[in-house]
């Protein structure tokens, strides 16, 4: 059943390498260590980020960190992105973490301004996925929004816990904890959590984009402040939302009885 799921969703869609500013954007074999892709057909809206590190096993160093923001910032001005899938080109692995090999080469100013960088990568895909805050068991605090992320999404003393610890946890614990939705039993291909997110992001696909992407907003920023003030952020997304094509093709589609066909507008 998983290998006739593989071969259907299999689609003919090229990597292509991100158009970089910097002439520094490759790795040591001289391959670009982000590649993208917009899928096409029923899929289209969908748009994939590989990240291909075999060496470090897809560790966070400053190459890969740069492109990801790189393709992050290009991604955002394409208003044919409706989803976004971050995918791993390395069987086994989905990211190692910081490249604690690359960061021990480098200054404490150095330091400084990398770990501002990844903070402003985790901020920008959001991300809670967290399989394992090991960075006690290597003499490091976690600086990449970890000591503020955990805490909201597990309470203090869970948190406290796991980074006091430096924990691995399976993705079966990850789901029971609420730190990741969907934990999936691996295919011979190694790559059943991309299938499992390919399903979700078509499930995504067919909704209003901007009603979507205003309520990540309400979200996002909403959990950053005192409840009020999130009751506020949320009006004012809601207020954005109402002038919208889309809202008004929502109501019509639901009072004629048909599916809705939005237009990000």
């Amino acid at each position: 059943m998983l290998r006739a799921l593989t071969s259907t969703l299999r689609l003919p869609c090229p990597w292509r390498p991100l158009r970089t500013r910097s002439c520094a954007s490759h790795g040591a074999t001289g391959d670009p260590e982000i590649q993208v892709r917009a899928l096409t057909g029923s899929d289209q809206g969908i748009t994939e980020i590989l990240m291909n590190r075999p060496s470090a096993r897809n560790a966070l160093g400053n190459i890969l960190v740069s492109e990801l923001l790189e393709a992050l910032a290009q991604l955002r001005e394409d208003q044919q992105v409706r989803v976004l899938l971050f995918r791993s080109g390395v069987k086994g692995v989905f990211c190692a973490g910081a490249d604690l090999k690359e960061r021990e080469q480098m200054s404490e100013a150095e330091v400084g301004i990398f770990v501002q960088r990844l903070r402003g990568l985790m901020n920008e895909i959001a991300s809670s996925a967290v399989m394992g805050l090991i960075e006690t068991t290597r003499g490091l605090l976690p600086g990449a929004g970890g000591t503020q992320r955990l805490p909201r999404c597990l309470g203090v003393a869970l948190a406290k816990e796991l980074i006091f610890t430096g924990r691995r946890l399976s993705g079966v614990q990850a789901q029971a904890l609420g730190l990741v939705n969907h934990a999936v039993s691996q295919n011979e291909e190694g790559n059943a959590a991309y299938h499992r997110a390919r399903e979700l992001a078509q499930e995504i696909l067919p909704q209003a984009p901007i009603a979507v992407r205003l309520g990540k907003v309400a979200i996002d920023r909403g959990m950053e402040v005192d409840i009020s003030s999130g009751m506020a952020i949320e009006g004012i997304c809601y207020a954005q939302n109402i002038p919208t094509q889309d809202r008004l093709e929502g109501m019509a589609a639901f009072r004629e009885k048909r599916p809705p066909r939005f237009v990000g507008k």
